[in-house]
């Protein structure tokens, strides 16, 4: 019961990509999507393109981003601006950025990603309309759908037991470098599950079960193969315990195992 719920999903949500390529198409304009998860990334990369009338980008406000819109581009619009590539101003991504920010951080507590989610899906927001929320001390970028940013600065203004202020940013010149420790260790190979276990200090074992149980993607897609081959510059996700990237091996060691270094974003 529960699989077939799944695959319903599944296909609604596909026959919404492909309707919004169709209306872009037709109309010879940009379409956008809401805010999709890894999971939904990973049906819209998946979906075969012959099934889709125009070719798509994503983008979540930054590098890295792990929600993100998904815009389908008409090839006429192409021509139009005679060029290959469209720059994001003129893709022009129906979201902004909104930094929230204690009104006296003396007596600012300590809030966590669960902290402002609750309090933004608390005013009746619906989860695919806002982005990932980035927390830098005592304040927090949230990115969110263009209609409701007026909504959401008039109306959070605590979050737990903080009242907060909400200001606007330029998303152009927004700038975000996420923060990562880098790990280095020996692998017997460059398989996916032998790299969770290092970038995660955990055994392969325990972690088998996260890429069986759908929770691993490997750029956006969804891996299922603990022997999956990763390559220099992958990123990988983990729903529930964060992300890194892969930068490559580093040579072998006398016992013939394999020298490696990841980048695990804190």
């Amino acid at each position: 019961m529960y699989r077939d719920s799944q695959e319903k999903d599944v296909q609604m949500l596909e026959k919404r990509f492909i309707e919004l390529s169709r209306l872009a198409y037709q109309r010879e304009i940009i379409t956008y999507t809401d805010f999709l998860n890894l999971n939904e990334q990973n049906i819209l990369h998946t979906l075969p393109k012959d099934r889709l009338f125009t070719g798509y980008r994503s983008f979540g406000g930054y590098f890295m981003a792990e929600r993100q819109m998904a815009a389908f581009i008409p090839d006429a619009l192409y021509l139009r601006y005679g060029k290959s590539e469209l720059t994001m101003e003129e893709l022009d991504f129906p979201f902004c950025a909104v930094k929230i920010s204690p009104l006296n951080r003396k007596f600012a507590g300590e809030m966590s990603h669960r902290d402002y989610l609750g309090a933004v899906l608390n005013l009746g927001i619906d989860r695919s309309k806002t982005g990932d929320i980035l927390i830098d001390g005592s304040d927090a970028v949230i990115f969110v759908h263009r209609d409701l940013e007026f909504f959401l600065k008039e109306e959070l203004t605590r979050v737990r037991h903080t009242s907060v202020r909400l200001d606007s940013i330029d998303i152009q010149d927004f700038d975000y470098t996420p923060r990562y420790e880098e790990i280095r260790g020996t692998v017997a190979s460059v398989r996916l599950d032998s790299l969770l276990a290092l970038a995660f200090s955990s055994s392969r074992s325990r972690l088998s079960g996260l890429i069986e149980g759908g929770r691993v993607f490997v750029n956006g897609k969804l891996i299922t193969s603990n022997g999956y081959q990763l390559k220099d510059g992958d990123i990988v996700s983990v729903r529930g315990m964060g992300k890194f990237r892969f930068e490559g091996t580093q040579g072998t060691t006398r016992k013939n195992r394999i020298t490696v270094s990841v980048r695990r974003y804190v």
